[in-house]
């Protein structure tokens, strides 16, 4: 049994819970009040969520929410997330590698400077012209196949999707800035179509 450390609307506790549904693994939510993280320090001594804990494996502790998710593969090797084949699981591998290091720089340089008093506008505009000119890339993904990395649900879209869903809007009582961000500067419009498309599988699976 897995206990998930988690908050609402978390994109990265999103990754966690579809990876957790898609091996049904038994799993216990502990909610956490992001201004009262004590439950997670308490259990893992530190105030990151996603954070799980492994009851059944000594009760070892993991966060980071890919980390947990190749935790999860190498653990729970059912269902498979992670391709067999050694050339397409390193595919797999380096999407994730630039989603996280690369995709996601721009929202979060923009997260940074709104907080700050004088936010630089031409910056923003710039990073956010960087994220919706990876759109037609996540379209080309999806061409003639179901999921990003193939005909079968995996890992890449475990990452990549609880943040690109943003693209289609929030929910009313998701007031998280960052979302707002991702509603913002990624534009659909009428064009898309596969990308819509993916968001409607994907959402139609289940979370833990």
């Amino acid at each position: 049994m897995i206990k998930l450390y988690r908050f609402k609307y978390s994109t990265n506790v999103e990754r966690v819970a579809l990876a957790l549904a898609h091996k049904k693994i038994p799993t216990e939510s502990v909610w956490v009040d992001p201004e009262d993280r004590t439950p997670v320090r308490e259990a893992s001594g530190q105030d990151l969520v996603p954070t799980i804990v492994d009851v059944d494996h000594g009760n070892r502790v993991v966060f980071d929410s890919m980390v947990i998710v190749k935790y999860l593969e190498d653990t729970y090797p059912d269902a498979p997330l992670y391709p067999g084949d050694p050339a397409r699981r390193a595919e797999t591998e380096i999407f994730i590698e630039w989603f996280n290091r690369v995709w996601k720089r721009p929202p979060n340089l923009i997260y940074d400077d709104l907080m700050k008093p004088n936010p630089n506008r031409a910056k923003i505009e710039a990073w956010g012209r960087e994220m919706s000119g990876w759109l037609p890339w996540f379209e080309s993904l999806l061409a003639g196949r179901d999921y990003l990395m193939g005909p079968e649900f995996g890992a890449a879209d475990v990452c990549a999707y609880p943040f690109l869903r943003y693209a289609a809007g929030c929910e009313a009582d998701d007031t998280h800035l960052f979302h707002e961000i991702l509603v913002e500067h990624l534009p659909l419009g009428n064009g898309y179509p596969r990308l819509k498309a993916w968001f409607g599988r994907v959402d139609k699976r289940p979370r833990a």
